[in-house]
């Protein structure tokens, strides 16, 4: 029952928010039409329901060879790469507003695990890549919350002279891990409206500590 409620809860208000948001997004995609490189769209190969390979879209905010660039898939905060409008689209989270026709189509949810490529999906332990996508990926989660300052956090290991790549492998996905197990083990209507309430309000405060207030069982994060 839970499951029916929550995707039919998710065609119904993608379908709503892409109506009211087109104000919105028609002018960021003729400003990105006109500035960086021109192009608007931004998609790639992600990790979804059950292990499956779909295609993520994004509003494009870096250049378009910038995987192949210094840096390869992580960003740092003042990743020279990103585009004019892209710092902003990035910091305000609205880059990822076409994800609402990700959720629309049924890859994604709402709620859920953000997915990841193949690359970083691969880092995980092996316990948590055998249950992570058991549900479908989200547009925000409880990752995304609790390590909303993931760029800030790999720009310091980058200043500190240290391997950031053995820092996601050893030490943040396992920890996102611990995270994504905890929520599919909490699932219900209260917690999705709860995690999509957060999000909202730690994107306004990015300093909050609200996520460990409404749960209280949730894994401590200690870096």
């Amino acid at each position: 029952m839970y499951l029916i409620f929550k995707r039919t809860c998710d065609i119904l208000l993608s379908s709503i928010l892409l109506l009211i948001l087109s104000p919105l997004l028609i002018p960021i995609v003729i400003g990105l039409k006109l500035t960086g490189e021109g192009y608007i769209f931004y998609k790639q190969e992600r990790v979804g329901f059950k292990n499956q390979i779909f295609s993520i879209l994004k509003f494009a905010t870096m250049l378009k060879d910038s995987p192949n660039m210094a840096g390869g898939i992580m960003t740092t905060k003042k990743d020279p790469r990103i585009t004019p409008m892209g710092g902003f689209l990035r910091k305000s989270k609205i880059n990822e507003l076409p994800q609402l026709i990700n959720i629309l189509l049924g890859d994604m949810s709402f709620v859920g695990p953000r997915p990841v490529m193949s690359i970083s999906f691969n880092t995980y332990p092996d316990n948590v890549k055998k249950v992570i996508y058991n549900v479908k990926p989200g547009l925000t989660g409880i990752g995304s919350i609790v390590f909303r300052d993931e760029e800030q956090l790999i720009s310091a290991i980058k200043e500190k002279g240290l391997d950031t790549w053995d820092f996601y492998s050893n030490k943040l996905y396992p920890f996102k891990g611990k995270l994504e197990i905890w929520y599919q083990n909490k699932q219900n209507f209260i917690v999705d409206f709860n995690i999509i309430i957060i999000t909202a309000w730690v994107i306004l405060n990015s300093k909050s500590n609200l996520v460990y207030k409404i749960f209280k069982s949730l894994p401590k994060r200690d870096f």
